[in-house]
């Protein structure tokens, strides 16, 4: 059975707060861009600093990219805890953000013709959580700027724009969301079939 978070004990929360608290210290005059330089994701970098593979995912760019991310795994985050514990979100989090890196370096290149530079964000990582949440609630009731869907519906909707913006220059990146994506997808697939094997198991255990 799942580990029911609250306010207080919920992980998503302290993502949250220690995303916040990272951003504040990117706006100190003077330590702001040091403290930015030592935890940002560098493709480049990727063996000499393997810790960024984890702290780029807690700095953000400004407020807005903040507050979107923040305001998506609070909704997704805590949802996905309650249905299949605290200790799944952070697997899940952690694991979709560091493969996210790991995908934004080796698959830019390669398959999109992208020369991937310097990365913060937990977009990638969030992408992780909402697909695993899809994956056991994919008929959930969400609003996508204000227009009520499923949430497979979404999922598939956000793919899509990732996939054909993959090649802009929005300065997003794109790889990093995909890659995210289809390891959430792969992990939420795994808690599900482990949940329905347990159902059974003690349903037939009753006989």
């Amino acid at each position: 059975m799942a580990d029911k978070g609250s306010i207080f004990t919920s992980p998503s929360i302290v993502i949250i707060i220690l995303c916040t608290l990272s951003l504040f210290m990117e706006t100190v005059p003077g330590i702001g861009s040091i403290y930015i330089n030592i935890f940002q994701f560098d493709p480049h970098s990727l063996f000499t600093r393997p810790w960024t593979l984890i702290t780029y995912i807690f700095l953000h760019t400004g407020l807005w990219h903040l507050f979107f991310n923040m305001v998506v795994l609070y909704f997704f985050g805590t949802a996905l805890e309650s249905r299949a514990g605290n200790k799944q979100l952070l697997a899940i989090f952690f694991t979709a953000g560091i493969l996210s890196a790991i995908g934004y370096t080796f698959l830019s290149r390669p398959i999109f013709d992208i020369s991937p530079g310097p990365m913060i964000g937990a977009s990638g990582a969030i992408y992780g959580v909402f697909a695993a949440l899809t994956m056991l609630e994919p008929d959930l009731r969400v609003y996508v700027y204000f227009i009520p869907m499923r949430l497979k519906h979404a999922l598939v909707l956000f793919a899509l724009f990732d996939f054909l913006m993959v090649n802009s220059s929005d300065m997003i990146a794109h790889t990093a969301h995909l890659s995210g994506l289809f390891v959430g997808l792969y992990m939420g697939l795994r808690i599900k079939n482990l949940q329905e094997k347990n159902i059974k198991s003690r349903y037939i255990g009753r006989w």
